[in-house]
């Protein structure tokens, strides 16, 4: 088993709102009346359902409550162990699943009040992400501006399964918003469910939903490059956080290979894919879709053709690894002090202030 090295910096954490009445001091008394008055109990996503085996580690999971909701559970599970230097928590609370404009920029506003105030002011290892409300870029823009003057938060978190293909220019103020203050894009698996989650429709079982998780990223990626997002922020740097990363080598080929064919579209796409992503984008480590054989872990890794495009995780509370066996074998020292430290530093600029 390759071994951890001190000042990690783990990129996937997951603070769980314990229920909805949690926001209730973090919003105003119109939406708080609102809460009370609808009977609103809690916003469960469908993508994490509370007793499935992978939304928590037999070990991690507490005797009562959401696990991943007490601080120093989280501080004794996923950063004491590994002498982590840094934690970046992205909640997964279902504010996005909302349909309302106004709704979802409270919830998301008192979601990120709630975060600052309840866990990155309780352990200074902390970092956060800015949940926004993506059913308006103009509210989400005005959400990260608001919060970006907090500079523990190091990301803008959104879900792979969006409304709309993520390079659409409707999102680019959110782009624009955090290439200019040193914030990375978060997109984490998961959907807000306003459309079928598989590319053909509806699933009948969770199963479907979490396996086709990767094709959505896949899918993302393709829009943010084709669309020319990069082009246009070339500095915007986005984290694929619980994707996988073993589909990367034969994705791209593709992508290459149909993007030489009808480049003519989109003549702003003016690197190869291959170049864009090693540039631009970055996957967490964890879950490890790896085979057990670590040679040819090695080789997947080698045809990724770069060793900058991994950042170490645990993704807690979720079950992707037993005990502490958060690193795949095989992997160098050398591999492991890139992910693990000058991966994250690289790509989370505020981490470094």
């Amino acid at each position: 088993m390759a071994s951890v090295i001190p000042d990690g910096i783990d990129c996937d954490l997951h603070p769980a709102l314990p229920g909805i009445h949690n926001l209730l001091p973090y919003l105003s008394d119109y939406w708080s009346d609102q809460v009370t008055n609808r009977g609103m109990v809690d916003l469960v996503s469908a993508s994490y359902p509370l007793n499935s085996p992978i939304t928590a580690r037999p070990d991690w999971r507490p005797k009562a409550g959401k696990a991943g909701s007490v601080v120093a559970e989280l501080t004794r599970h996923a950063l004491d162990p590994y002498g982590t230097r840094f934690g970046i928590c992205n909640p997964l609370y279902g504010v996005q699943m909302v349909f309302s404009e106004d709704m979802a920029t409270a919830f998301c506003s008192a979601l990120n009040d709630w975060l600052a105030k309840e866990w990155l002011d309780k352990d200074a290892r902390l970092r956060g992400s800015i949940v926004i409300p993506v059913q308006s870029t103009e509210k989400a823009v005005v959400e990260i501006e608001r919060c970006a003057a907090d500079r523990r938060f190091v990301q803008v978190l959104m879900l792979v399964s969006n409304d709309n293909p993520l390079g659409r220019r409707v999102y680019w103020p959110i782009y624009e918003a955090c290439e200019r203050h040193g914030l990375a894009l978060g997109v984490h698996a998961g959907s807000n469910y306003h459309n079928a989650p598989l590319a053909v429709g509806w699933g009948s079982y969770h199963t479907e939903d979490y396996v086709g998780q990767a094709q959505a990223f896949q899918t993302q990626l393709t829009s943010l490059i084709v669309e020319g997002v990069f082009a246009k922020y070339p500095n915007l740097k986005v984290v694929m956080l619980e994707s996988g990363f073993t589909w990367l080598p034969t994705y791209l080929w593709r992508l290459q290979k149909f993007w030489r064919g009808v480049r003519m579209e989109t003549p702003w796409v003016d690197r190869a894919p291959q170049e864009i992503v090693r540039s631009n984008v970055r996957f967490s480590l964890q879950p490890i879709d790896a085979p057990p054989d670590p040679a040819m872990l090695e080789r997947v890794i080698d045809h990724m053709q770069s060793d900058e495009l991994l950042l170490f995780s645990t993704d807690y509370p979720h079950w992707q690894f037993d005990g502490e066996r958060v690193l795949p074998e095989g992997i160098s020292s050398d591999l492991v002090r890139k992910i693990m430290i000058d991966n994250p530093l690289a790509t989370y600029p505020r981490l470094n202030a």
